[in-house]
């Protein structure tokens, strides 16, 4: 594992769930975290649980590519360099029948979960290309859904999807300039945007019915994406599944 003390890294969606718990793994393995998401209140919460002086809170609108271009220029103004982006931020669509699925919904959801981790991927490619040292580690939050869908997931599933292939496609042409690319596929991680997973009646099952899930803590992704950021650039994890072990993904029904 390489030596982050003097490492920058910057993760979207910070102010919540993944996003939080992995600016928490990465400011406990010593990187410097630039916290970004929508809503400042949130990202300094978020700076407040790590180490004094170890984040940058920037508000950013990842569906707006002028604030993701600005984004990485503040970035690069202030520190010079990055070391690691984590592609975290992302959305999904109510769950509605896919012949009623509005085309502004579908384009939201592809604006946040697709089109801005390829803005902020080749930002950071600009940066890491030319910084010495050169190079540095990309990771894209990927999803169960890359993998099989939920019922009524059309807009989501398609885009995480589409991260997978941004992931091979943008690894293979960060080769040239020591540029590794990753993915975290994620599966019931305890955040907000799960938390109906365990009240109410649960969620939809493919046959119809709804129920529980079983849930792990977020930390264990937060983990695997300090494991994946701290690997030396000559290894790469290209694909991680990070699941709660007792979710209804492995297996029929």
């Amino acid at each position: 594992m390489t030596e982050a003390t003097s490492k920058i890294a910057l993760v979207t969606g910070a102010g919540t769930g993944v996003g939080r718990a992995a600016s928490l793994a990465l400011m406990d393995k010593g990187y410097t975290v630039v916290l970004v998401g929508r809503r400042l209140e949130m990202l300094e919460e978020t700076a407040k649980l790590g180490p004094a002086g170890k984040s940058l809170c920037i508000t950013a609108d990842m569906a707006n590519p002028a604030a993701i271009a600005a984004l990485f220029d503040k970035v690069k103004a202030t520190y010079g360099r990055l070391d690691v982006l984590f592609n975290n931020a992302g959305m999904g669509a109510p769950p509605v029948n896919f012949e009623d699925l509005p085309l502004e919904q579908w384009q939201a959801v592809v604006n946040t979960n697709l089109t801005a981790p390829f803005l902020c991927t080749q930002h950071a490619f600009r940066i890491m290309k030319d910084q010495s040292p050169r190079g540095g580690r990309i990771i894209n939050n990927g999803s169960i859904s890359a993998h099989a869908p939920r019922p009524f997931s059309a807009a989501y599933t398609s885009t995480k999807h589409a991260i997978t292939g941004l992931t091979k496609a943008s690894n293979l042409d960060g080769r040239m300039y020591d540029i590794a690319v990753g993915q975290v596929d994620i599966g019931n991680a305890a955040t907000p945007m799960t938390d109906r997973m365990v009240n109410g009646p649960g969620v939809l099952q493919p046959d119809g019915t709804t129920k529980h899930e079983p849930r792990m803590d977020a930390k264990a992704v937060g983990d695997a994406v300090a494991y994946m950021a701290g690997l030396p650039l000559d290894a790469n994890v290209l694909f991680m599944t990070v699941m709660a072990t007792k979710m209804p993904f492995v297996g029929r029904g």
